[in-house]
């Protein structure tokens, strides 16, 4: 008889893995072979890598809140910045500061995207660039970056915004213009340490403070139905 339990923690332990991950994945199991007839301690070292690689390509599923006008996090990591900002150029939404909430995935974290909030894909723009750590403010404006436009039902526009880190060398974005969305599906994913960048619609605040731990398709970011101030937090 299948025993739940074991189920469960199978299940935190084993999850899956995104297409991105599956050449380095056997790359790294190939090298730690090559490392273990060297040397033996060698090669446990190239096991533990090998672990840590499958790890970082996982995907597992998320249970995204499904309340109309929820804006979700679409990564998982630190919230490093909130400050107002222009959305790039590249998107054609303007000059405007809009919010931008910035959320910095370093090499430990589930590095796949998710999209923050249902719409239609109206711009997707790439930007190649430097490689400067992803949770420097400059950052946003020098690194390598990929950038979405996303139009909500009520017409008003969301930017999310892909940026290289200081070890990532390649941004993956599955999505086009005139792609159609629901909140939290997947869009694409960075390698190796980075970070990602929403700015909010004009009046829409975070309800999320600096510092804060972010799960990608999980923890609201912000509500479209709400009027209140940013939050603000304290280390407890």
């Amino acid at each position: 008889m299948p025993d739940p339990a074991h189920d469960s923690i199978l299940a935190a332990v084993i999850k899956p893995v995104h297409r991105e991950g599956y050449p380095f994945i056997g790359i790294f199991a190939a090298v730690t072979l090559v490392l273990f007839l060297i040397w033996q301690p060698l090669g446990w070292v190239g096991v533990v890598l090998t672990v840590w690689c499958y790890y970082f390509f996982r995907d597992p599923d998320r249970y995204t809140p499904q309340r109309e006008g929820l804006i979700i996090s679409p990564a998982d990591g630190v919230v490093s910045l909130i400050e107002p900002a222009a959305p790039p150029v590249e998107l054609g939404m303007g000059t405007e500061p809009m919010t931008r909430v910035s959320v910095f995935m370093n090499v430990f974290n589930c590095h796949v995207n998710r999209l923050p909030i249902a719409g239609t894909i109206t711009a997707v723009s790439y930007r190649p660039g430097k490689f400067l750590n992803a949770s420097l403010d400059k950052a946003s404006v020098d690194n390598e970056r990929n950038s979405v436009a996303v139009q909500m039902a009520d017409g008003r526009k969301l930017a999310v915004v892909q940026i290289a880190g200081l070890v990532a060398r390649r941004i993956v974005c599955d999505v086009k213009p005139g792609a159609v969305l629901e909140t939290g599906e997947r869009f694409g994913m960075i390698r190796f340490g980075s970070r990602l960048d929403v700015f909010l619609p004009e009046g829409v605040q975070p309800l999320v403070s600096l510092g804060q731990t972010m799960v990608a398709g999980e923890t609201v970011l912000a509500d479209l139905t709400l009027a209140e101030p940013a939050r603000l937090a304290e280390v407890r």
